[in-house]
């Protein structure tokens, strides 16, 4: 009998210590509170990518007997590992493979994947030979581990169909290890909404088998399928995919572990304000190369919108997003406001370099600059002289004839005729690029009447680009908005991040983070978060609700916009990993009692997410301002991590608040999985 209450945790994913996609932040950001359970029993696995390795992991010896004598049954077959810590937050152990060094057992285990369990495998998919050789050295190390320590019971839980080979394996060579396979998005639900399908509902009567062969992703769906079934317990990160997976992989989700981050929270409300001032700044600085010279308008009297993401056009919501600034733009000069909204559209696509425009603009700015800093300096030293002299320094004195010709020179250098460019690169097929021809559609030219002007940014931003020259996080920080209208979001970063950040954002019913906030916040547009219902409303009747959103929050003053982002920031305690990793506990609980039952004294195992007898408290509407979200006793820790904030404890004056009114929480049974029908998009 294997010890349960301090078990062995091994987590296996292809983005550990190798940056893909959101996986890597999930698992990166998760280390900390797994590090402060388990201490050094936690293990992460996935392959060896020799170029972020190098620089993220230090290479140590194994302490640990039974890992050490099961990677070295690995590595006498002439198979390279990596053991060492993964210099992040944590510094948790790693263990990575040298998938090319393993290729030579390729063949001989795509057949036994065939025979033991019916998983067919394509010659040339790269990336489904990797998995394979992945899952058959994770199988292979959990174990030896099992044979060489029979004292610990061990988990293993597996991340996405790339690491799902193992989950498969662990189940057919009756590994005694206990398994949970997470899925953040099924493949063929990507597949599906990528496409024009009435996705949600039709997600009944998909016959999946047929919709992934069309697609060429069988044989994956096939690998994504089994690690459902194989496994001790399946999690999705949020409800809205746990509706999708039951249908598409034909099994219902044991629990739902949505994403967290690791939350800074600042000393002072202001230090969060402050670095917004900042980061606007530069971007003020931007766009003023960006526009001015073309024409001018009033940049303290400017709103920043932006979408950001993967380069998914109907996924994402860009084409929602595009058609409601449109409407925005129309509703904005129709009541003559004075505000101008610079709606960025970041997403990666394939481009040859920056546009001539782009970087000249940029470049007359930083010119001009420099001139004004060089006059300055020397105006400065003519009145230092003349103050020496006891002389009243006057304005025609203070500016020489050279100095007057260089300003000359470079305001005029400014005046351009053109229009300012819509996108900030030369893309490779750019009349075939969905983004700008919906730009043209709908006459987003950044015209000088328009209210709206938009900016397409075809590359993730760094620190080191030649326009922008911010970090996502810092630009982030300097807008006033983040518009995520997706259509497909098994969870959602972006607003998440937006939201500890500081920023309000708008998201959608159809996205985990969106059901989320809805299921546990009365009106969360109070606090910030703005949804869009893309369930049971039409295409247009959601596109006009977005734009009311926009159009709302452009009438705010500043004032209210500064308390908002007040609100918004105070929720971030809601996605911080201590609450969060609360059902990542419970998963794992879950796995042990249904691998070791014999174990536990009782019989009782973790419920379902979906009970419908549960109830969950949900953060009521903020009744000062700026709201302070407050709560009272008696926390729960089920429902998603006891989802209610508790920066304040009960009992305790807020120092914030200019009363002592504490709100009123809210019980509300869980939403049901399933939802009424969904509007076709």
């Amino acid at each position: 009998m294997r010890d349960v209450s301090q078990p062995l945790l091994f987590e296996t994913s292809w983005e550990v210590a190798n940056k893909v996609g959101g996986i890597y932040t999930v698992i990166k950001t998760k280390v900390p509170v797994t590090v402060q359970e388990y201490g050094d029993r936690y293990h992460l696995t996935g392959p060896w990518n020799r170029f972020s390795a190098h620089v993220e992991v230090e290479e140590i010896e194994p302490e640990n007997p039974a890992i050490k004598a099961a990677i070295d049954s690995i590595t006498a077959q002439g198979i390279q590992v990596l053991y060492g810590r993964w210099l992040i937050d944590g510094a948790p152990r790693v263990i990575l493979y040298d998938i090319g060094s393993a290729a030579y057992k390729l063949d001989e285990w795509k057949g036994d994947l065939w025979r033991v369990a019916g998983i067919p495998s394509p010659p040339n998919d790269t990336e489904t030979n990797d998995s394979i050789i992945m899952g058959y050295l994770n199988a292979w190390l959990f174990d030896e581990v099992a044979k060489h320590d029979t004292e610990h019971a061990i988990i293993a839980q597996f991340h996405e169909w790339q690491a799902g080979i193992g989950a498969v394996l662990c189940n057919k060579r009756k590994i005694d290890v206990a398994t949970i396979f997470t899925t953040h998005a099924t493949l063929l639900g990507r597949y599906l909404c990528a496409g024009n399908v009435d996705f949600y509902n039709h997600l009944k009567y998909f016959n999946v088998d047929e919709e992934a062969g069309k697609r060429g992703i069988y044989h994956r769906y096939c690998i994504e399928r089994a690690a459902t079934h194989c496994v001790d317990v399946f999690t999705t990160v949020s409800n809205i995919t746990a509706y999708e997976a039951e249908y598409l992989l034909k099994r219902k989700p044991d629990g739902v572990v949505p994403n967290g981050l690791n939350v800074v929270k600042f000393s002072a409300m202001h230090e969060f304000q402050n670095l917004h001032q900042v980061a606007k700044e530069r971007i003020n600085h931007f766009v003023r190369g960006h526009f001015y010279g073309h024409y001018n308008f009033d940049i303290d009297n400017t709103l920043y919108f932006f979408t950001a993401g993967r380069y998914e056009y109907r996924n994402k919501g860009i084409d929602m997003y595009i058609e409601s600034l449109a409407r925005l733009n129309g509703r904005l000069k129709a009541c003559n406001s004075p505000i101008t909204v610079v709606a960025f559209i970041i997403a990666p696509a394939k481009v040859n370099s920056f546009t001539v425009e782009t970087l000249k603009g940029q470049a007359l700015i930083k010119q001009l600059e420099d001139t004004v800093e060089e006059v300055s300096s020397r105006v400065g030293k003519r009145i230092f002289e003349m103050a020496l002299r006891g002389k009243e320094p006057r304005v025609e004195d203070l500016l020489t004839d050279q100095d007057k010709i260089l300003l000359k020179r470079r305001v005029f250098s400014l005046k351009r005729d053109s229009l300012p460019p819509i996108v900030t690169h030369n893309m490779v097929s750019d009349h075939e690029d969905p983004v700008l021809n919906q730009l043209r559609s709908t006459h987003m030219f950044n015209n000088e009447d328009d209210r709206v002007k938009v900016i397409f940014h075809p590359e993730f931003l760094n620190a080191n680009n030649p326009v922008i020259g911010l970090d996502y996080e810092e630009f982030i920080r300097g807008t006033h908005l983040g518009v995520f209208p997706s259509y497909y979001e098994p969870w959602g970063y972006t607003p998440a991040e937006c939201t500890v950040m500081g920023v309000p954002s708008i998201t959608t019913n159809l996205s985990g983070f969106g059901c989320f906030m809805e299921d546990n916040i009365v009106n969360p547009q109070d606090y910030g978060i703005y949804i869009v219902d893309r369930r049971l409303k039409s295409p247009e009747e959601s596109m006009e609700q977005l734009a009311s959103y926009m159009f709302d929050f452009c009438q705010k003053t500043r004032r209210q916009r500064i308390n908002q982002r007040n609100r918004t920031e105070r929720l971030s305690d809601i996605l911080d990993w201590k609450r969060m990793g609360v059902e990542y506990m419970k998963a794992r609980q879950c796995a042990l009692r249904r691998c070791y039952p014999d174990s536990f004294d009782d019989a009782g195992v973790f419920g379902s997410a979906y009970d419908e007898d549960d109830e969950h408290e949900k953060l009521s509407r903020p009744q000062s301002i700026p709201g302070t979200p407050l709560i009272g006793a008696d926390l729960s820790t089920y429902d998603l991590a006891a989802l209610s904030i508790s920066a304040e404890l009960p009992g305790v004056k807020n120092q914030d608040d200019d009363h002592d009114l504490r709100p009123p929480i809210q019980l509300k049974m869980k939403t049901p999985l399933m939802t009424p029908t969904i509007q076709t998009p």
